[in-house]
């Protein structure tokens, strides 16, 4: 976002010109400022108003915004498409484990590591599409920064980038014609695999719809520290339970299985007390320090 702001032409009014303005004008009228005389009036050397930046980028940052809701709008139309048309067959978690068992078809887990790293199907083939992204560079330490206040504290969800390689990595492992059957945590991120998988091609494909995320533990072999429906979650909601899968394991674990995270939130309150009361209580050593 901040790059499209400031790759517009400066509203200096120094250097403000004539053929700047009618840039300026022209970058700007697709995003809703459709009133060529307020920008004419620019023309001369005469400051802009004030509001004029914040307005511009407000601007800016809708459209990016709608861009990508409209794109996200498409991609479904042609998911939907790809499963309506039966170019991609729909299993459930059940079915998906039948066909891995009595078929010998090949379970493609596409979820990046962290996820993967919980819970995974005894015999599948791990090639993440998204990867967490954990290259030092000043770009991505500011979307790292932005996903981690924009909620990702709370849902540990981390910073993924699409792998460039992910087609080719499957092309080195599956000829065109094998069975493959695409799952993610959820579903969305499998449906993606699958367009383009079956764009390069694969005309054999099958997506387990929901995810490992509406697997029950019988439905799929698996292999891993946790089960499918809590691999996905993480952060703070993990820490203290209030997830939805957490939810429907404490209904069927009971009490016990409650009292754990209960006993996290009360440490919580207690360590927060009692870090108020230390600053207390240097905030007055200080203050005698000062006072001698």
């Amino acid at each position: 976002m901040r790059a499209l702001v400031l790759g517009l032409p400066s509203l200096n009014p120094c250097n403000c010109r004539k053929q700047q303005c009618r840039k300026l004008f022209t970058r700007t009228h697709g995003l809703g400022f459709s009133n060529p005389s307020r920008l004419e009036t620019m023309s001369s050397c005469r400051a802009p108003p004030r509001d004029f930046s914040s307005i511009l980028m407000q601007a800016v940052e809708e459209d990016y915004e709608l861009r990508q809701m409209k794109d996200m709008a498409a991609a479904r139309k042609r998911w939907e498409a790809l499963v309506r048309e039966e170019k991609v067959k729909v299993l459930t978690p059940r079915e998906a484990g039948y066909a891995i068992q009595l078929s010998n078809k090949t379970l493609l887990d596409v979820r990046p590591s962290k996820e993967h790293g919980r819970a995974w199907v005894k015999g599948s083939t791990w090639i993440p599409i998204f990867e967490v992204d954990n290259k030092f560079d000043v770009g991505n330490l500011s979307r790292q920064f932005t996903n981690f206040i924009m909620g990702g504290w709370w849902s540990g969800v981390p910073t993924l980038s699409y792998d460039a390689q992910f087609l080719s990595k499957v092309e080195a492992k599956f000829p065109k014609d094998a069975d493959l059957i695409v799952a993610c945590q959820k579903g969305l991120r499998s449906l993606a695999a699958c367009e383009l998988l079956y764009n390069a091609g694969y005309t054999n494909l099958f997506w387990i719809q929901g995810g490992f995320e509406a697997a029950e533990e019988e439905d799929l072999e698996r292999e891993g520290p946790q089960p499918f429906k809590l691999a996905g979650i993480g952060g703070v909601s993990e820490f203290l339970g209030f997830t939805d899968q957490q939810r429907a394991a404490a209904a069927k674990e009971g009490w016990g299985y409650r009292l754990v995270f209960s006993a996290r939130l009360v440490g919580i309150f207690l360590l927060a007390d009692a870090l108020f009361i230390g600053a207390q209580q240097v905030g007055r050593y200080l203050q005698d320090v000062r006072s001698h």
